[in-house]
């Protein structure tokens, strides 16, 4: 402590050090942007980045053999997957055609596996094995794969008009059943292996508001699609016309329809039966398009049948009127 009258005595001044060079300063600002998820290596994003750097290396070392290019999210419309261990199992059952057998690794086998492997072997279908995140990735985040999943292409929709021609050419009176408005691919698929069971010769649905060939119905039809094909229309009822200026005789079936398709003398003619969906039956265009509307005979405590059903009756009743026929 100074004594009074006395100037406080000033501090020393510091030796001069040497500087940081900024590298304060640059500690102060931050470490720049965080980094993409993917480009973080302990990130589960990161990992899988890395997992499908490997996987196109190993590609890349086998010449791309036994593997299809692209993965299906990446073919978007051009292929669907079949997904879980059941479903991979019946679609491979009906022989549908498959791009590749995509399996993860170190899967747990069982004897639904055993048997894909098996019959994708028999057919030809090219195995492909993928770490766990990667089969996620492609198959999407809500989808249980259980580890196995088949890639299966767009189905190629042949023109109704030269599918009708090409009938007239193998028979006198082929037999076409059209959907109109029918959404369910289950009744799509169902309705195509009637066809094929009771001799059609083929199926029509419409460019929109229809079911399409997708997964479910190749499943549906128990592999009747690679039989019997399904065309499209770009306009039902231009196309309705088309047919019936080549002598199809077109009956639409209707719930409420007053005349019945037993007492209809339909068997002997080109044919094209016409079913509408199970909501809203026939649209009023196709209706007025139609040669005559014929319903089913049921009971009244039943109010409409199932399309696919409604669709095997008449095709069953058709069949057996010309066997009758051939018969007397």
């Amino acid at each position: 402590m100074a004594k009074k009258g006395h100037p406080t005595p000033r501090k020393a001044k510091k030796p001069a050090t040497v500087g940081t060079g900024g590298h304060g300063r640059k500690a102060l600002e931050g470490r720049g942007p965080t980094p993409k998820a993917e480009d973080r290596g302990w990130h589960p994003a990161g990992k899988r980045k890395a997992a499908k750097e490997r996987l196109d290396v190993a590609r890349a070392r086998k010449g791309g053999t036994g593997a299809p290019k692209r993965t299906a999210r990446a073919l978007g419309k051009d292929a669907e997957m079949v997904t879980g261990r059941n479903a991979v199992l019946e679609a491979l059952r009906a022989r549908i055609p498959a791009l590749s057998l995509t399996l993860a690794t170190r899967i747990e086998m069982d004897d639904r596996v055993r048997e894909s492997l098996t019959l994708a072997n028999r057919h030809g279908v090219p195995l492909l094995e993928v770490p766990r995140p990667e089969l996620d990735r492609v198959t999407g985040p809500d989808t249980v794969h259980q580890g196995i999943a088949l890639t299966i292409p767009a189905y190629d929709y042949p023109h109704p008009i030269e599918m009708a021609d090409a009938a007239l050419k193998r028979t006198a009176a082929p037999i076409i059943v059209a959907l109109d408005g029918v959404m369910d691919p289950r009744n799509l698929g169902a309705i195509v292996r009637s066809v094929a069971a009771f001799g059609g010769a083929g199926v029509i649905v419409p460019q929109r508001r229809s079911a399409g060939v997708n997964a479910t119905s190749w499943k549906t039809s128990a592999g009747a699609i690679a039989r019997t094909p399904v065309a499209m229309a770009a306009n039902m009822t231009q196309t309705l016309k088309a047919l019936k200026d080549r002598g199809f005789f077109v009956v639409g079936l209707d719930g409420g329809a007053t005349d019945f398709v037993p007492n209809a003398d339909i068997a002997a003619v080109p044919l094209v039966i016409v079913v509408g969906s199970e909501g809203k039956g026939l649209s009023r265009l196709v209706t007025e398009t139609c040669d005559q509307i014929l319903g089913i005979p049921i009971s009244a405590k039943t109010e409409s049948l199932n399309a696919g059903i409604a669709a095997s009756v008449v095709l069953y009743e058709v069949a057996r009127a010309r066997f009758l026929g051939r018969k007397a």
